[in-house]
């Protein structure tokens, strides 16, 4: 089982890496969208209810992908519910010993920021787009010790067809 969390992250004025604002990203970077849509396509992505709700109506489930989504709520239409992260990778393992999820599907941790902080713990590895873009939030990123997670592959696409600077890191474990 392969686990790896997934984010787009600015800056706020005092460098914090922050991740949302009022329930959206406070951006508009269409590049990506499509890279998050390239890396969790046929795989399991797990997230909280926030982060759920915050998905359009026309995209909830997430299409392509195995949705478990962690919450106290018994059952939430098109997604598969789990009381914690540890809970929603144990009902990953049940969905590929059932077939529903295949056997080499990564579980994908997309948010929000409480299971984030969760996932840099356990995770094998992190895929964050780095926005060249300062801006307030209130939902952030976890801080990455150096000593646990070094930079393994970066790449520096050309500006975003919104005009905004980015590049996508990989983090793996040290």
């Amino acid at each position: 089982m392969t686990l790896k969390a997934i984010w787009a992250q600015a800056r706020t004025a005092e460098g914090r890496p922050v991740i949302g604002r009022d329930g959206d990203m406070p951006w508009n970077l269409p590049e990506d969208l499509a890279h998050f849509q390239r890396l969790t396509r046929g795989h399991a992505v797990i997230m909280g209810r926030r982060t759920w709700e915050s998905l359009p109506a026309k995209f909830r489930p997430l299409p392509d992908r195995v949705n478990i989504v962690v919450t106290s709520l018994t059952a939430l239409d098109g997604a598969y519910v789990a009381g914690s992260v540890a809970g929603a990778l144990e009902l990953a393992a049940r969905l590929e010993e059932t077939g529903d999820l295949a056997d080499d599907a990564i579980r994908w941790v997309i948010g929000g920021e409480r299971l984030y902080a969760e996932a840099v713990e356990v995770a094998d590895a992190l895929e964050v787009t780095q926005i060249d873009l300062v801006t307030p939030g209130d939902a952030f990123a976890p801080e990455l010790d150096r000593a646990v997670w070094v930079e393994a592959a970066s790449s520096e696409p050309p500006v975003s067809s919104s005009g905004l600077g980015y590049r996508f890191v990989t983090y793996t474990r040290a």
